[in-house]
């Protein structure tokens, strides 16, 4: 038997140690004030500082809540042995379980943790932006985990894509304004998998205030989203049914989003954030055919009859005219691979961030992509159009 001065102790220590890697408050009591059912605590660094993520399980739904050192030792020991009969603290070798009895005492359960391979795959997996076997709200709520933070089999390519898609945000964050209100636009949002997931990370994860919009044609699916928002009471994210240039923001763009818009949507968004002049633009094209249908056949006489062949090589020239024009946009701009090929061959995302550049560096990626264009043998394409609509100067 033990006494809840042991368990303050242990946590005082795992705190004070960095060891803390899970606690876990379960089993509420009768009596207790909030209608909790479960609350996970884990470390997270938000700018470049541990803090402590507060998670309560209320119903269907999870609320966050980041806490310092000192907050965190203040609320768990009043929630155990107070509101909750059971916790669970996970510190590297050893798991172990506080229980409350109906005598009042608590009794303590160390359980040594084997460190196998497959425990080491998963510590890696955690350090993931999302880890697994952690739970995240959206991610339970949209169905790719389960309420105990298990991916679900059939969702572990989008859990990975999720990922894999927060990297190349988090990358960009040090060139975004370090202080004040985010403000985020993705254009075609879709179902928004990945713009709840910016949210996450950008409020969640880094302690960021935003107004981040999503923007889709299709009313039905926008309608979903909104009510996926307001379950979650997710503050700052916001849903627009219409077309890109509907769109008008009430001050700064800093980051602009286009993921997997078809063909030229792509170029109306990348056109769109060069008019805003929005700091950062992420964009994953699809669907290339403008330039597939506009090649011809002198470009590459060798390509003519395969028509696999004529398409792919004008995917991979349309993103490349894009990164040469937002080169000569003044952007430092990186094409980089976003998702596994074994899953699309649209895997390419284009990643541009503004720099301050003297007019001869944007006179260099004006000659490039001019060069471009000749090599392909393309008068212009539908950017360059869309930007001219838009007031952006070409040269």
């Amino acid at each position: 038997m033990t006494g809840p001065g042991d368990f303050a102790a242990v946590l005082e220590q795992s705190v004070a140690s960095g060891d803390l890697g899970r606690l876990v408050f379960s089993r509420p009591l009768a009596g207790s004030e909030a209608p909790v059912r479960k609350v996970t605590i884990r470390p997270v660094v938000v700018r470049d500082t541990t803090v402590y993520q507060w998670a309560e399980r209320r119903g269907a739904q999870e609320f966050h809540e980041n806490l310092s050192p000192a907050d965190l030792l203040t609320r768990a020991t009043s929630a155990f042995p107070g509101s909750f009969g059971d916790a669970t603290l996970t510190l590297p070798g050893t798991q172990s379980q506080f229980t409350r009895l109906p005598n009042g005492k608590v009794r303590r359960r160390d359980t040594a943790v084997q460190v196998s391979q497959a425990s080491k795959t998963h510590d890696r997996q955690k350090n993931r932006l999302i880890p697994e076997g952690v739970p995240c709200p959206f991610l339970e709520r949209i169905g790719v985990m389960t309420p105990d933070g298990r991916v679900r089999a059939a969702m572990q390519h989008k859990f990975r894509q999720i990922n894999r898609y927060l990297e190349f945000v988090d990358d960009v964050l040090g060139q975004l304004p370090a202080e004040g209100k985010l403000h985020v636009v993705d254009f075609g949002c879709g179902k928004s998998y990945l713009t709840f997931a910016v949210h996450y990370l950008l409020t969640t994860l880094r302690g960021r205030t935003v107004r981040l919009v999503g923007i889709d044609r299709k009313a039905t699916v926008i309608e979903d989203c909104r009510q996926i928002a307001t379950s979650l009471r997710l503050d700052g994210i916001e849903f627009f049914a219409g077309d890109i240039a509907d769109h008008q923001p009430d001050g700064p763009v800093h980051l602009a989003i286009s993921l997997h818009a078809c063909d030229t949507a792509t170029d109306d968004a990348i056109a769109t954030a060069l008019a805003w002049s929005a700091q950062a633009i992420l964009a994953a094209p699809c669907c290339q055919h403008e330039i597939a249908n506009r090649l011809p056949a002198e470009t590459l006489p060798g390509l003519n009859g395969f028509g696999i062949f004529k398409e792919r090589f004008a995917s991979l020239a349309t993103d490349a005219l894009r990164a040469r024009f937002l080169e000569s946009r003044g952007y430092r701009t990186q094409v980089l691979e976003f998702i596994d090929l074994e899953h699309t061959a649209k895997n390419l995302l284009i990643r541009a961030v503004r720099r301050k550049t003297s007019p001869e560096t944007d006179s260099r990626g004006l000659a490039a992509y001019q060069q471009l264009k000749q090599d392909l043998r393309i008068d212009t394409f539908h950017l360059e159009a869309a930007c001219e609509r838009l007031g952006v100067p070409l040269s």
